[in-house]
């Protein structure tokens, strides 16, 4: 009897094992649940997006590549949106970069104790919703771009201020934790051999740090591509092509935002307006796999 008490006892799970199977499956099911909401929403958003193109038998070319846009009249030309949309993300991450890197050199490379004061106040500009920053834009960076360049203040150039100041915390973050990572013998090394403190910056922490500082200003510009009511409110929303960087321009989020909401479900401007939704989604796609490949190439110099 006691024999086989004791044959069950050790054929029987224990409270260990019990746990370590409830953990895995509470893992596995989170896991298949998030890979289920993210296939849904890429298959509800292209299925709505290609019904443009195969139910309302609106041309591709057309939508890619024409300039006029104005649904009503049936012209469904996106170039507008899009150009804008790339032009306003590149130009903030071109300013965003050289203040993201000179933060980041100061706190890790000039003075380590003055990231103690410097690190908050750029946590600060995480924090502040993208409406706050629409309406200082609205009431601050329009006027003075008006005042100075002439014109109504709406533009891609007002766009550009707004975005460059909510992408900066993002860059600079990631561009601080890449230069953290650099192994510390680099500079050691460069500094035996008589380079001085800002040659060994240069040319060696930068250089070393050069995949990462890539992938922050990537993650910046995709941060910056799918921002929606900041830009809205300082655009402009004339979708058009842009001669200038202070005329009034419109990108692919604020045409959503403003027309998303007055169109009915099913028509082919409400699909149009989907298929603008894919357009942007795929954008983002597209900046998370550049990100990788980044990545990628970042491990196999190391590995070399």
């Amino acid at each position: 009897m006691k024999n086989e008490e004791l044959v069950k006892q050790l054929t029987s799970p224990s409270k260990n094992s019990r746990l370590e199977m409830f953990g895995k499956t509470i893992t596995f099911f989170c896991l298949a649940l998030i890979v289920f909401i993210v296939a849904m929403i890429l298959l509800f958003v292209a299925q709505k997006g290609l019904a443009t193109f195969f139910v309302n038998k609106v041309s591709l070319v057309e939508f890619l590549f024409s300039g006029d846009w104005s649904p009503s009249e049936g012209k469904f030309g996106a170039l507008p949106m899009i150009l804008g949309s790339f032009v306003v993300t590149l130009l903030s991450a071109l300013v965003a970069t050289p203040f993201a890197i000179g933060a980041a050199i100061f706190m890790t490379e000039i003075s380590p104790k003055g990231a103690k004061f410097l690190q908050p106040a750029i946590e600060l500009l995480v924090g502040i919703p993208s409406v706050v920053y629409g309406f200082i834009g609205l009431q601050v960076v329009v006027p003075f771009v008006r005042l100075i360049f002439g014109g109504t203040g709406f533009g891609i150039l007002s766009g550009t201020f707004v975005l460059f100041v909510m992408i900066l915390p993002t860059v600079t973050f990631m561009t601080t934790d890449t230069l953290r990572a650099v192994p510390r013998h680099y500079r050691e090394a460069s500094l035996a051999m008589g380079a001085t403190r800002w040659q060994t910056i240069w040319r060696v922490t930068l250089n070393a740090a050069k995949p990462g500082i890539f992938t922050a200003v990537i993650f910046g510009m995709a941060r910056a591509f799918g921002e929606a009511l900041a830009i809205q409110m300082v655009v402009g929303n004339s979708a058009v092509i842009p001669t200038s960087l202070t005329t009034p321009a419109a990108t692919l989020t604020s045409v959503l935002t403003m027309g998303i909401g007055n169109t009915v479900m099913g028509t082919v401007s409400n699909n149009v307006l989907w298929s603008l939704a894919l357009v942007l989604l795929l954008m983002s796609l597209g900046f998370n796999m550049l990100v990788k490949f980044i990545t990628r190439e970042k491990k196999r110099n190391y590995e070399r």
